[in-house]
């Protein structure tokens, strides 16, 4: 098939006309938006060390106090979609929050959902949505859409913590807004009490939760529990690998984003065949290497790195007497939901 025309090969009064007329030409620009056998992301494999960021992050804190930044944060920005546009991926934003002894992060809602994937630190929590979530390393806190809340710390350390939101795909649809609250009541119930045991429904099952989110907190001791049980259980499974999900629907926790513990076992190595949504892998204990096409990551705890989709990843635990603890965010369930999820044979 013969190259198309190019916009430079147009008269300049043609495409001035177009243009006067808000009228762009489709055939120069084709083959960027519809490119021949296999995407080509703009989201580039991207390692963020804590190390780097946490001395940064502490600085924040002495140089913004809360009143003045509401949520104290540096944002882990791709540089394949530009720092400016504080993407990790085409749907993910990534974000180190800092919350430092005393202080209280006002309550808002907004319209992205959220998770909190607590770092380091004792003494915070959240309240979402009526409910006040400990903040204890590895856990998982959901904040989905348009539900208030917000964080407070009665310790005496600082709290760091992961944000991924599904900020740039809901910016993108210009349906991204905040407003701003007062502090919440504490209302009565834990989620994670009554739905975070496996196989074990409140009773009556048929009686649904009028919350469309009945588990806000998933507890990293659970979920570990949870990974080595499987993994004890399947000695032969290659992938032990929990997601999180809604309890009373079955489906992600939540609707746009996909979450997910994997445990390495001790010197695993596991080849992930390329798939169509990006990806967001954080050491949560151990150490683990992540091997994105021919780049390779090597992450002590508390790092983060990317994947772009349509690309081979690959972990490995170098430690022959230690399992490693992945926490994995993804674009999955967003796929699924307009057709587009895809899994590639390995090249």
């Amino acid at each position: 098939m013969s190259d198309l025309g190019r916009l430079e090969d147009l008269p300049a009064d043609y495409v001035s006309a177009l243009r006067a007329k808000n009228l762009v030409p489709l055939w120069p620009s084709l083959r960027g938006v519809l490119p021949p056998n296999r995407p080509i992301p703009n989201t580039r494999a991207t390692l963020w060390r804590y190390q780097d960021i946490r001395p940064l992050l502490l600085q924040a804190g002495e140089l913004t106090p809360i009143d003045k930044a509401e949520r104290r944060v540096l944002v882990l920005a791709n540089p394949g979609h530009g720092l400016d546009k504080m993407q990790a991926s085409a749907a993910m934003y990534l974000g180190m929050q800092l919350l430092l002894p005393g202080e209280w992060a006002p309550s808002h809602r907004h319209t992205p959902n959220a998770v909190r994937m607590v770092v380091e630190g004792t003494g915070a929590w959240s309240t979402v949505d009526g409910q006040k979530c400990e903040m204890v390393r590895g856990d998982l806190i959901l904040t989905p859409t348009g539900l208030w809340h917000e964080h407070g710390h009665d310790g005496d350390v600082p709290v760091v913590w992961l944000d991924v939101l599904d900020l740039p795909l809901v910016y993108y649809l210009e349906a991204s807004y905040h407003v701003n609250g007062g502090r919440q009541a504490v209302l009565p119930g834990q989620g994670e009490r009554a739905y975070g045991h496996g196989g074990l429904l409140p009773t009556p099952v048929f009686q649904r939760s009028t919350q469309a989110y009945p588990m806000l907190r998933y507890p990293w001791a659970e979920a570990r529990a949870a990974l080595l049980s499987l993994a004890a259980d399947r000695p032969a499974l290659d992938a032990v690998q929990i997601t999180y999900s809604n309890p009373e629907t079955g489906g992600h926790a939540e609707n746009i984003l996909g979450f997910y513990a994997l445990m390495l076992r001790p010197g695993q190595t596991l080849a992930l065949p390329p798939r169509s949504p990006a990806s967001v892998y954080h050491l949560i204990e151990g150490a683990a290497s992540v091997s994105v096409a021919a780049q390779r990551f090597d992450l002590v705890e508390a790092d983060t790195c990317c994947a772009p989709g349509y690309t081979p990843v690959t972990l490995a635990n170098p430690s022959a007497s230690a399992p490693a603890f992945v926490f994995i965010a993804d674009e999955t369930p967003l796929h699924q939901k307009l057709g587009v999820y895809e899994v590639w044979p390995a090249d």
